[in-house]
């Protein structure tokens, strides 16, 4: 029996790797006539961090700030994920694929994303991977090693070809 794709989980940090990625994802919705949901994760301030700017700012003037910037951060972010979406619309013209609608979550992405995977709603996961780090030649992301670990759905995972790496450099 063939696998049957109709929704494609697209989890993207907005970087020129993702952009390298949602070409795939984008190949694939074309080729299955699925739809894809752009998901985006706004990564948490680390308990250390958090910590060292309330003993700068003071508790009172960092609950001020994340209260004011929290909701225009989220939009901001938002509108940047639909203006990717439409870079990526203009890119691949010859892919008539739908975003069927963009999400963004505050928290640690490779938690976020699987929590999305976890839904039901998705036939298939594409995401992009820096692959940094001592041995990036030899080991996925961070992120994508955790997620591709633990997710119940099939997972895509692209990086972006070296000869395109050396050319940003």
């Amino acid at each position: 029996m063939l696998p049957v794709i109709q929704k494609i989980l697209f989890a993207t940090d907005l970087s020129e790797d993702a952009e390298y990625a949602f070409g795939y994802a984008a190949f694939m919705a074309d080729k299955f006539d699925a739809k894809i949901t752009v998901l985006h994760v706004v990564e948490e301030m680390t308990a250390t961090g958090r910590s060292l700017l309330v003993d700068y700012l003071g508790q009172d003037r960092w609950e001020e700030i994340v209260a004011r910037k929290g909701e225009s951060f989220q939009e901001a972010v938002r509108v940047r994920l639909e203006d990717f979406c439409e870079e990526m619309k203009n890119v691949y013209k010859e892919c008539p694929f739908v975003v069927e609608k963009t999400v963004v979550r505050d928290g640690r992405a490779p938690e976020e994303i699987l929590y999305e995977t976890e839904t039901g709603v998705y036939d298939l996961l594409v995401m992009g991977s820096h692959g940094r780090g001592f041995m990036a030649d030899a080991l996925l992301g961070n992120t994508a090693r955790r997620v591709v670990r633990r997710c119940k759905i099939p997972v895509t995972v692209l990086r972006l070809p070296e000869e395109k790496r050396s050319k940003e450099k």
